[in-house]
């Protein structure tokens, strides 16, 4: 629950600007020039890259997990990522916008994954990640979309090589690759280049804030070669949540005036 709490405080911070502008007080002025007419409705890609974190649950079981042996703890990593994507929205109601989306991130958030057993630590880290969701927005602006979005989502993880944690450690145990599925929050704001003064009819840029939180796993310790291989008897969980902040450029087929 707290996880959630923090997602959606950053989400709320994260759309809420746009949409206060959009509240700002209004005065009779003369009748200004005919605005163009915008139409969010259609198809479009995208693709761009972000930074991210991701903190992980952690404690170390006797394998297949009947007794844990130590407490839950903390673990964590960071890194950078590329993203790419497409989606279609519609649009209705005059400011309304909704749709549906799909994409994937690809890059390396690094972090670490301990036995506390064994005293052995190692590196693990997320590879690659991938959503499709749906997402609903308000047109703050004729050409600026205030959003928040949801919806199912898959990681893809490294395996570890476990070392002794005193300096020089010699590696002893290694942990297998694995995928994890969960669900993800998230929100942004999307708007034309036009207000950079940059005439591009359909290019759009979006910078979203999103929150994944995955389902535990078991991950058995294996012994290394060095070490006569085999499994060791235990098992250490592991429960991601990533949040991530990207920057994309998007290309709306149907764009016009």
């Amino acid at each position: 629950m707290k996880r959630l709490v923090v997602a959606l405080t950053a989400i709320a911070a994260f759309t809420g600007s746009a949409l206060a502008a959009d509240m700002a007080p209004r005065y009779a002025k003369a009748p200004a020039p005919m605005a163009p007419i915008y139409n969010w409705t259609g198809f479009y890609i995208f693709g761009g890259g972000g930074g991210g974190l991701w903190t992980a649950d952690s404690n170390t079981q006797t394998f297949p997990g009947a007794v844990a042996l130590t407490r839950d703890q903390r673990f964590g990593g960071d890194g950078w990522f590329g993203t790419v994507g497409a989606g279609y929205d519609v649009q209705f109601g005059g400011k309304w916008v909704a749709g549906i989306f799909g994409d994937a991130q690809f890059g390396s958030l690094k972090g670490s994954l301990s036995d506390q057993a064994i005293g052995t630590e190692g590196r693990v880290k997320l590879e690659t990640s991938y959503a499709a969701g749906a997402r609903l927005g308000y047109l703050v602006a004729p050409n600026v979309l205030s959003y928040v979005n949801a919806g199912y989502s898959g990681s893809e993880w490294s395996g570890s090589t476990q070392s002794f944690i005193a300096p020089g450690g010699v590696a002893v145990t290694t942990t297998p690759s694995f995928s994890r599925n969960g669900w993800f929050i998230g929100g942004g704001v999307e708007n034309n280049l036009d207000i950079f003064g940059i005439s591009a009819p359909g290019w759009f840029m979006k910078t979203e804030y999103r929150s994944a939180f995955y389902d535990r796993t078991t991950l058995p310790m294996t012994f290394t070669p060095a070490f006569g291989g085999g499994p060791t008897g235990t098992a250490v969980t592991f429960e991601p949540w990533v949040q991530t902040v990207s920057t994309s450029l998007v290309y709306r087929f149907n764009w016009g005036r």
